[in-house]
């Protein structure tokens, strides 16, 4: 394994994680459900307006949820960018749906809402959008569409935590919002997520499949003498240590958020001269949407150039990385439309986007000067 002087991703600690974890330990209950895990749920809900927020071991968990949820049968479909990581389409797969793949925008990178309605058919249950690089989709279309065929919308929102759409915070306007809080989130316990339920007459039934199928929850507040099992479910919770490393995450989260605005701003301005050239492309926020610096990326003219790339910020010690190799474009997904008999996909941006886009370090603490003089040396040696 090669050792970077500046590795793509470094977990940022507020310094409070093991004090936190600490407690936890004294309390003496470790596993689910714990007083930091009801801390956590309670902070998200006041912080982004979650109306119910349930902690799980991973945004992959909670994806799984809304599969439940919502019923999802064999045979129903799902329309979904195909620009994304696998446990969004895994999670409905998992139930027997069928991805139906939507092509993106080229400028944000995510689901080109002008492309959902012609994706429709009488067998569609969901749409389910991928905020990229914690920048909102166009949600005012989507709902309209989502409204007007009847279709329950589901926020992939592991990238935007603390981002907002027209004032409100993403994962909120949907029917059900998935966090992560992965190692390579800006909010992080190693593995972990939640999911905002949105929907009022699904809450119950979340915790239910939240706890294995089980009444527990309920029991545990001392609405029912006893519990059992009443509906399918899995063990989605995470454990109390977990929590408790979150928590004090979560209570610095606004100042981590503003620090790596801070990193993506000065990438931004140092960078915008290459895009006046014609050198690559830069991210772009609509005016509409406070992002909140997951990720920095540059477009580059092509595949080639992207490898070179690099390779040579690899020589100079730093490590930038590529993303998701689209999921249409999987061996699993070509066996799978094989069987289906899913037809061939047209997705021409998500192809080129996939084959030009790199991806910059961007953690606290990252020596930005370096990475920036390391870019505009490798972009003036490739001119």
């Amino acid at each position: 394994m090669i050792a970077f002087d500046i590795p793509f991703n470094r977990a940022y600690l507020t310094g409070n994680e093991l004090e936190n974890i600490a407690r936890a330990h004294q309390v003496g209950q470790l596993s689910g459900d714990g007083p930091f895990t009801e801390k956590c749920s309670q902070f998200i809900e006041r912080a982004i307006n979650s109306p119910k927020t349930l902690l799980t071991h991973s945004c992959t968990a909670a994806l799984e949820m809304t599969a439940l949820l919502i019923d999802i049968k064999p045979g129903d479909e799902v329309i979904l960018p195909s620009y994304t990581f696998v446990s969004t389409v895994n999670a409905f797969v998992l139930r027997g749906a069928i991805p139906v793949f939507v092509d993106i925008r080229p400028d944000t990178k995510n689901i080109n809402e002008i492309r959902i309605e012609e994706s429709i058919s009488n067998k569609t249950k969901a749409i389910i959008v991928v905020h990229y690089a914690g920048v909102s989709c166009e949600m005012a279309e989507i709902l309209r569409i989502a409204k007007k065929y009847d279709l329950i919308v589901i926020e992939d929102a592991a990238q935007a935590i603390f981002s907002r759409y027209n004032e409100a915070y993403l994962g909120t306007l949907g029917d059900f919002g998935c966090f992560s809080f992965h190692e390579t989130k800006n909010i992080t316990c190693g593995e972990g997520g939640a999911i905002s339920v949105n929907r009022a007459d699904l809450r119950e039934k979340a915790e239910i499949v939240r706890e294995k199928g089980t009444n527990r929850t309920q029991f545990s507040r001392g609405e029912i003498s006893k519990y059992s099992w009443v509906d399918v479910g899995s063990s989605y919770l995470p454990g109390e240590i977990s929590a408790a490393f979150l928590m004090a995450q979560l209570e610095s989260g606004l100042n981590i958020t503003q620090r790596r605005l801070a990193i993506w701003k000065q990438y931004q301005d140092a960078f915008a001269p290459l895009e006046e050239s014609g050198s690559l492309t830069l991210p772009y926020t609509p005016g509409n949407c406070d992002h909140n610096a997951h990720i920095y990326y540059l477009v580059l003219a092509d595949e080639e150039q992207r490898e070179s790339f690099i390779r040579a910020m690899s020589d100079l010690g730093i490590q930038c990385v590529s993303h998701y190799v689209p999921l249409h474009m999987s061996s699993f997904f070509q066996r799978l439309a094989r069987a289906l008999n899913i037809k061939a996909c047209d997705l021409p941006v998500t192809e080129d986007v996939y084959r030009r886009l790199v991806r910059l370090p961007l953690w606290l603490g990252v020596d930005v000067e370096r990475v920036i003089d390391s870019v505009y040396k490798t972009i003036e040696c490739r001119c």
